[in-house]
């Protein structure tokens, strides 16, 4: 199932004004955006690369048509390095 990042309520506060750190919902927010990131590697990540649902991958190596992977299926028989599709 794929999972929405975090909508920050902009009411509150990013940074906690007493410690200067950023507040538990930021901390989340930052966390679901680096792991939606975009992934570079050499080779396809199909069977290789672990990644939630929705991760967009670059081979470095690769050739036209097999250059960008977006991992559609969050897993496949429950190996989560599977599920990816070459989109260009």
């Amino acid at each position: 199932m794929r999972k929405q990042i975090l909508q920050l309520n902009a009411s509150i506060p990013l940074i906690d004004r007493v410690t200067g750190l950023p507040n538990d919902q930021f901390r989340v927010f930052l966390l679901q955006v680096q792991q939606r990131g975009l992934l570079i590697g050499q080779g396809s990540p199909l069977g290789v690369v672990q990644a939630e649902q929705g991760v967009e991958y670059l081979d470095e190596l690769g050739a036209p048509g097999a250059v960008k992977y977006i991992k559609q299926l969050a897993d496949v028989g429950g190996d989560k390095t599977l599920g990816w599709i070459a989109i260009g």
